[in-house]
């Protein structure tokens, strides 16, 4: 069990857990998620954490895009947006690096979701380490972590 397991369950929505085994010396996470789970990678989700000059917020993008920093900005309201250091990452989120969870966060985080999950009847995200995927529905995702769904990716 992963707190991100345990957040789905508490909030009795319709989920799946998918399981593989991660390769330590794999460093494209959700792409190696994507394969390893014969899944569309446009429909398999990374986790970032970025900086908005104080404020980290959460941005949920598919595993073969780049995040937009623009864009992400405008979404929130911010005048620029940068990467969050790891180790603010792990310690605000509970998380590792390539196992970070839009789900069962330490610190809740304003979060914002790519609107290409919009049209998936599911998407996979991070179940909270390597090696595990959950599979839900977008507008559970956006529900249980408040999102704004938007444009993130260049």
């Amino acid at each position: 069990m992963t707190p991100a397991i345990n957040a789905a369950k508490k909030a009795r929505i319709a989920f799946v857990v998918r399981e593989y085994a991660h390769d330590p010396s794999c460093t494209s996470y959700g792409l190696e998620a994507a394969e390893k789970l014969g899944a569309d990678p446009a429909r398999v989700f990374k986790t970032l954490v970025a900086d908005l000059g104080g404020e980290l917020v959460v941005a949920v993008i598919p595993v073969s895009a780049m995040l937009g920093m623009k864009l992400l900005a405008k979404a929130a309201g911010a005048k620029k947006a940068a990467m969050a250091e790891a180790a603010l990452v792990e310690r605000t989120t509970g998380y590792i690096l390539g196992g970070v969870s839009p789900l069962g966060q330490k610190k809740r985080l304003r979060t914002f979701v790519d609107a290409s999950a919009q049209p998936h009847p599911t998407i996979l995200v991070s179940g909270g380490r390597r090696g595990l995927d959950i599979e839900i529905a977008p507008l559970d995702l956006a529900r249980m972590t408040a999102a704004t769904f938007a444009p993130l990716v260049q």
